[in-house]
């Protein structure tokens, strides 16, 4: 007797087996942070709050508005380059797109700083995915290349824009107009609204880190080809982060220009470009307080040291090469680590003191 519920031969065996579920790599590279990270952030953001209260005086205050700015544009590039993998040296080109869209705006059409923010903004965005498109074809070395070119030719093209653009003197513009009686003329309020400007670019920045979008980023970033395979738009999320990276950017330079009143080309060259990868690589890519540190320590170190500028060039490579081979996660990450380091020397004394 034949039994109907025997499985043919030439039928396959399949056997469920349950496996537990891998967590995916690109889950893997971005961690929660840890209670020590939450800590330092809060301390620095504290920090930059109580800065005017100490009377720094108007040089220092001077030199912590630049910062602010500069590591506005900076959380961008950290998308770019600490998310997505893609360096670049164009970035202060991008700055320039916003901060001369205000400027013309300022002087063509009369318009102010809350009026032509949105739309700085969204050129820089539009400007950064252009610059981006060259990404999808080349990448590495031959893509800085490229971006190191487009701020020579923004130079280039601001420099013979005539009564348009200022050529080489550049575009004056008026203080930020108040609001609710706070005059943006004086430097502590200006201080404050930076300050405020900051706070949001990193609530932005990690909450972009934290989302799907960011890690499909950061999957793209450890392996383009798988990401290809499994079915991601992987040139979709690159001219995306290109944006988002160009939004932040224009926000920096716009702020710089009416904190400046003052805007011309060579704020905007390779030379502001290279300082902005170089802070990014000193301070460590990590979008919580990393661009933050690189900010402060490019923009304090010459001051604090009294460095001219060869001096502080100098000085920038050598820490450059010492951040590379003792600090590979950058000064955040070293402060990190010591911080950790410090906080586990505690424990084993307390446990030590208990046990005796």
């Amino acid at each position: 007797m034949t039994n109907h519920n025997m499985q043919s031969p030439t039928q396959p065996v399949t056997a469920r087996v349950s496996l537990p579920e891998a967590k995916p790599r690109y889950m893997r590279g971005i961690k929660e942070p840890t209670r020590e990270e939450w800590c330092l952030g809060i301390l620095i953001l504290a920090g930059l709050i109580a800065f005017p209260f100490f009377d720094p005086g108007y040089r220092f205050l001077s030199l912590a508005v630049s910062t602010i700015f500069t590591a506005i544009a900076l959380y961008g590039l950290s998308l770019q380059f600490g998310q997505a993998g893609i360096m670049s040296v164009g970035h202060a080109g991008i700055m320039g797109v916003g901060g001369y869209t205000a400027a013309i705006l300022a002087n063509q059409l009369g318009l102010g700083f809350w009026e032509s923010l949105p739309l700085a903004m969204l050129l820089s965005a539009l400007a950064a995915a252009v610059v981006g498109l060259p990404s999808l074809r080349v990448g590495g070395q031959h893509y800085i290349i490229i971006t190191f070119c487009f701020c020579a030719l923004l130079v280039i093209a601001l420099t013979n824009g005539g009564t348009f653009t200022g050529a080489a003197t550049g575009l004056d513009v008026g203080p930020i107009p108040g609001v609710f009686g706070i005059r943006f003329a004086k430097l502590d309020n200006m201080y404050f609204l930076c300050l405020a400007a900051l706070t949001i670019s990193i609530a932005v920045t990690f909450a972009i880190v934290h989302s799907p979008y960011g890690r499909t980023l950061w999957s793209i970033r450890e392996n383009e080809p798988l990401a290809r395979a499994v079915g991601i738009n992987t040139n979709l999320h690159k001219i995306g982060v290109f944006a988002i990276s160009g939004a932040f950017a224009g926000l920096g330079g716009i702020l710089q220009t009416y904190y400046l009143r003052h805007i011309s080309p060579e704020l905007y060259g390779a030379f502001p470009s290279l300082y902005l990868a170089l802070m990014i690589m000193l301070g460590g890519a990590r979008p919580l307080y990393g661009p933050l540190i690189g900010s402060i320590i490019v923009n304090f170190l010459p001051e604090l040291g009294g460095l001219d500028p060869i001096d502080s060039r100098i000085a920038y490579g050598v820490g450059l090469l010492l951040v590379i081979l003792l600090l590979p996660g950058g000064v955040s990450g070293g402060l990190l680590s010591l911080y950790r380091r410090g906080t586990k020397t505690r424990h084993r004394l307390e446990k030590g003191r208990g046990l005796s």
